[in-house]
Parts: C-alpha cells; structure tokens; sequence
C-alpha cells in the first residue's frame, strides 16, 4: 500500500469530508450568505463525498460523512430557523444513490480502464453479436471496458439505483441500460455476464449462472472468486492479474459439451 493510501485510510476520509463541509460553510458565512445557504450547501456538499468510493466504501461509513456535517451543526445549536425539510435534501440524495433495496450488494465501485482488455482472448462469445449484460453496471465503467473487450456484442446493464442508472444511461447511449434488480433479470439469453459484487452475494451468483445460463456462457467476475453456498470455489477458466495484483476471474458455470467431454477424459 502506497503511503498517501496509508495516510488516508478510514477514518481519515470522513474527517477530511467534514472538515470540507465546514471550510464551506465558514465562507458563505464569511461571504454573509443566508443561513439556509450556509447550512444547506455544505451539508449537500457532505452527501455528494459519501458517494465517492474512496471517502466511503461502505453503507453505513457513507451514512457517516453525509451526517456528520448537519450533525455537528445541531450539537452546536447552529440550525436554529433553518426549515426542517432543509436536512431531508442530503438524505434524500443518499437514498437515490443507494435504495435500500440495494444495500445488500456491492457499493458503486468503477471497473479499472483497461481491466477487461484480455478478457475476449480467454472468454469468447459464441457469435460476435451475443448478449453480454453487466449485471449491477453502476456508472457505466464496466459497460464501456466491455464496449472495448466486445465491439460487436449487444450490451446490456441493469442498475437498481435511479441516479447512477440515469447516469450509466447518459454515459452508455449505444447500451440498453434499464433499471431495474439484477437478481431478477433472467441471465438464460447472455453470452457473458459481468459481475462486480462483494464476496457475500457471489454464492447467489454463482447459483443464479447455474440455474439460468446456457452450456458455455460465461460468467465473469472482478477482484471476488466464485463460491457456492458451502463456501467452495468454482473452479476458473481463467484468471486474469490487473496491475496492483486484483483478478479477474472467468468461470463456465455450465460447461460447453466439449468442455465437459474433456475433463471427463482426464
């Protein structure tokens, strides 16, 4: 780990989060802005750094840096005459984000430029036209990674939260990005599916591919390995090593015939 990593490891984030929402806050003041501005602005300021992957990587680290702003500011009685509903707006941002019906899966995290560059060379799609879906596609990083790995390929993604479906929607205009819950999509018609999930929903994956995909499809995932409900590994097709050492792993859920005829024969 690089040492300004070192040094701006949690909870070092949300301080600096805080610290800037008071730096701003400090200046309207300075600037003889009105109140509601002053306590507003920084506290929206608050919620958008939560959102950031880096300042918060999780649900409740991201609870902290948007609340601790507005809350410091009630601690100190400075929120007197500030309209109630004022408060809401931040919250009201998170919650677009990250619904709660959303929480259980991965935070929105980008797919590294390049990560996927040699994904095509050891996952090859049955026609050049298949459907690649990227399942959970966040702001749209891992869709355009696929774009570059997949040029002829239909591409999909699904994303439940509003914000970063409309945002992955603006960013992917040659996809079809629809909003909606990934587990409940039906994965049967993808040639590859690409995941970027936390290690804890992986077995639900894993068992989702299983169930739905066709012979050969392909089952992609960054940095977590595949694992079934007993906590065993799926065997990979491949694993791909990313600068800094974060894998790629490529799975067969349902082996081709000829794959499966083959290691039969071992």
């Amino acid at each position: 780990m690089s040492g300004w990593r070192r040094a701006f490891t949690w909870p070092v984030p949300a301080l600096a989060s805080w610290g800037a929402a008071w730096v701003l806050a400090d200046a309207l003041r300075a600037a003889s802005a009105p109140l509601w501005a002053s306590l507003a602005l920084p506290t929206a300021l608050g919620a958008s750094l939560a959102l950031i992957p880096a300042v918060a990587g999780t649900t409740w680290r991201r609870v902290f840096v948007a609340a601790g702003f507005p809350l410091s500011v009630l601690a100190m009685g400075q929120g007197a005459g500030l309209p109630a509903w004022v408060w809401l707006a931040p919250l009201a941002l998170l919650m677009l984000a990250y619904p709660l019906n959303a929480w259980r899966d991965a935070p929105v995290f980008p797919t590294p430029k390049g990560a996927l560059a040699d994904l095509a060379a050891h996952a090859p799609l049955a026609s050049p036209d298949a459907t690649v879906l990227d399942a959970g596609c966040g702001m749209g990083d891992g869709l355009r990674e696929l774009r570059a790995a997949y040029p002829q390929a239909r591409l999909e993604g699904v994303e439940w939260s509003w914000l970063w479906w409309a945002v992955a929607a603006l960013r992917c205009p040659w996809a079809r990005v629809r909003r909606g819950d990934m587990w409940a999509g039906d994965w049967s018609g993808c040639g590859l599916v690409y995941l970027f999930q936390r290690p804890e929903t992986m077995p639900r994956a894993l068992a989702k591919a299983r169930a739905e995909m066709r012979p050969g499809a392909w089952l992609v995932s960054l940095e977590f390995e595949a694992r079934n409900d007993a906590g065993q590994p799926l065997v990979p097709h491949a694993r791909l090593s990313l600068p800094g050492g974060r894998p790629v792993w490529v799975y067969q859920p349902v082996p081709a015939p000829q794959e499966a005829a083959s290691k039969g024969r071992r």
